[in-house]
């Protein structure tokens, strides 16, 4: 197999955050325009928009339970931002799965957007969850929401990497893990731990963006602050997969899938390009992105077509 291309990238300074006066004219205009956009974005019929209005739903619950102010940050992701570019796609799978399955007894989310466990408990799909995320900042909004509506009793929050973990084999039903593997120097190690947790019977769904050709990104400092630079001082940050790293990483492990879905960008470059936007303009409109996803984005039927960049979620059911 042929290693990835390895491409270094230096992360451009992020500016000085606006003044809050300027933020909250800027998080009242998203508000107001989000309901536009999301109604726009039904002429693409774009994957997860029941799930965007769900997220706003528990906003309002959220809203209503806490007797004090919850961060502003927290309060425009729930009701304009609750998802980011693909995660439509990628949410989009996942919900569909576990809807029209039976209820998983033990769960396990591994870092995936919190919204996605959460609101699979709120619906019942999941009787009990383990939350994992290294993450401590992102974990504590977690755990605002968690209480905000009435699911601690259900609902279990860990502060650590997997590998760290003491979660012991076959302990769950349902595992799932949406754009986190490609995060991972080691990615098979990462999966093969996963895979063992899973129960027999039991279905394991995941993301990882995708190319026709595999290709490595360095970054030139510590995104998250968990790993260390390589000798020419840059840190991992992610991988895109094709067919041949699919393969090596997880299909000889699990066995090829029971089902899979791959979006892509109708124009190599865009993803790119709106990512960088969203790292250095405080003012790019969030609320854009249901209509924006379904506009730039499109359904592909193999790795090799793709234009420039994707994602593809996947479904394994160990036996």
């Amino acid at each position: 197999m042929a290693l990835p291309r390895r491409i270094e990238m230096r992360l451009p300074p992020v500016p000085p955050r606006p003044k809050a006066a300027v933020r909250l004219g800027f998080g009242l205009a998203g508000l107001g325009l989000a309901p536009f956009y999301w109604l726009l974005a039904h002429r693409w019929q774009t994957p997860g928009l029941r799930f965007h209005l769900d997220s706003a739903i528990l906003g309002l619950r959220v809203l209503a339970s806490v007797p004090r102010p919850l961060p502003a940050s927290l309060i425009f992701r729930l009701f304009v931002f609750p998802m980011d570019a693909t995660r439509y796609f990628e949410i989009e799978f996942m919900w569909r799965a576990l809807r029209k399955a039976l209820p998983a007894v033990r769960y396990l989310d591994v870092s995936s957007p919190r919204l996605l466990p959460l609101l699979l408990l709120r619906h019942r799909q999941v009787q009990a969850a383990d939350l994992l995320n290294p993450d401590a900042a992102d974990l504590a909004d977690t755990e605002i929401v968690v209480r905000a509506a009435g699911l601690s009793d259900r609902c279990r929050l860990h502060h650590c990497r997997l590998e760290d973990s003491a979660f012991a084999p076959a302990s769950y039903d349902t595992i799932t893990s949406l754009s986190v593997i490609e995060h991972v120097p080691d990615g098979r190690a990462f999966f093969e731990r996963l895979w063992a947790l899973l129960r027999p019977g039991g279905r394991l769904l995941l993301s990882v963006p995708c190319a026709a050709q595999a290709v490595e990104q360095y970054v030139d400092r510590s995104p998250y602050g968990l790993l260390t630079p390589d000798e020419r001082g840059f840190f991992f940050w992610q991988r895109l997969y094709d067919s041949e790293l699919l393969q090596a990483h997880f299909y000889a492990v699990a066995g090829h899938p029971r089902r899979l879905a791959i979006h892509g960008e109708r124009r190599a470059g865009f993803f790119e390009a709106s990512t960088l936007r969203k790292r250095t303009d405080h003012f790019y409109p969030l609320w854009c992105e249901p209509d924006l996803m379904g506009r730039e984005f499109a359904v592909f039927t193999s790795l090799a077509d793709l234009p420039g960049e994707g994602v593809i979620a996947l479904e394994f059911v160990k036996q």
